[in-house]
């Protein structure tokens, strides 16, 4: 199975006659005729025997589920995937730069083997193509006049919130992802995807726009909005990407984006109430013509 997803190009191959493409509902829309000209193939092979002599990275809490992540020595990773109950849903060992990826499911559930598939491929996905100008954000995006606009904020703080008061209140909007976009430069211009990735709400679009602007979202009992300089914007952007800090190659490559990102758009904070003038207020200070 092929898959394009923010111009790169995934192959799946399934191991095992129980496992199919039915494990990822939410990337049919990125489907594409079988190629070769692929950068990243994930395996999936339930018969896979994993390390478990490995060195551990650490333990990562991944909005309130842990992933354990360890150190292999061909330079690679075991990234084992557990849910909100601490139950292992699959397990994946990579290559140092990610390119290949062997995934074990874990768990009988239909549901725990999406899950597990499902974070597995965003693990990969991130990790591969984080050398080649292009991050995962955690961020509600809205599109308004051919622009996408990234609302960043930890979960649970209203970014989908805010987006919500867009699309209610100021015309001509649409939802273009609603928690793991996808940014990249592509010859100099800042552009944003939608993705399989898009937590809570099933808004799985293979749609893309240039970027308008990013803009932190803080509860506040009124509404100000302020453009952040080069200093706070790294400071509120770099913990929005899917990155790994103990990974050197990533890490840098996931900064060197976010200066880029500084550098060629508008980064902001609204602090603000739930209200439609705070939609209005955050529209009419970033707006791109």
């Amino acid at each position: 199975m092929c898959y394009e997803i923010a111009g790169h190009k995934i192959a799946i191959v399934y191991m095992d006659d129980h496992n199919d493409d039915t494990l990822l509902p939410s990337f049919e829309r990125f489907r594409i005729p079988d190629t070769q000209d692929t950068r990243l193939t994930v395996t999936v092979d339930d018969s896979f025997q994993m390390v478990r002599s490995s060195d551990e990275v650490g333990q990562f809490d991944c909005g309130g589920c842990n992933h354990g992540v360890y150190s292999l020595e061909n330079g690679g990773y075991q990234f084992e995937v557990s849910d909100i109950h601490n139950e292992l849903c699959s397990c994946m060992q990579t290559n140092a730069d990610f390119s290949e990826c062997i995934v074990s499911l874990q768990h009988p559930s239909l549901n725990q083997r999406r899950y597990g598939m499902n974070n597995a491929m965003m693990i990969s996905y991130a990790f591969r193509f984080a050398t080649e100008n292009t991050v995962l954000v955690h961020a509600s995006v809205i599109r308004k006049n051919g622009y996408g606009y990234l609302m960043i904020a930890p979960s649970g703080t209203g970014k989908s919130t805010h987006t919500h008061l867009w699309f209610e209140n100021i015309p001509e909007c649409d939802l273009m992802n609603d928690d793991n976009p996808i940014v990249r430069f592509i010859d100099g211009e800042l552009i944003v995807y939608g993705s399989p990735w898009s937590g809570k709400t099933p808004c799985y679009r293979n749609i893309q726009a240039p970027v308008g602007a990013f803009v932190r979202i803080k509860q506040h009992p009124e509404n100000i909005i302020t453009r952040l300089d080069p200093i706070s914007a790294l400071a509120e952007l770099l913990p929005s990407m899917s990155s790994m800090k103990w990974d050197h190659r990533v890490y840098r490559a996931v900064s060197d984006t976010v200066i880029n990102i500084i550098q060629t758009v508008g980064i902001y904070e609204l602090k603000c109430l739930p209200d439609a003038a705070a939609a209005q207020l955050c529209y009419n200070t970033v707006k791109r013509a």
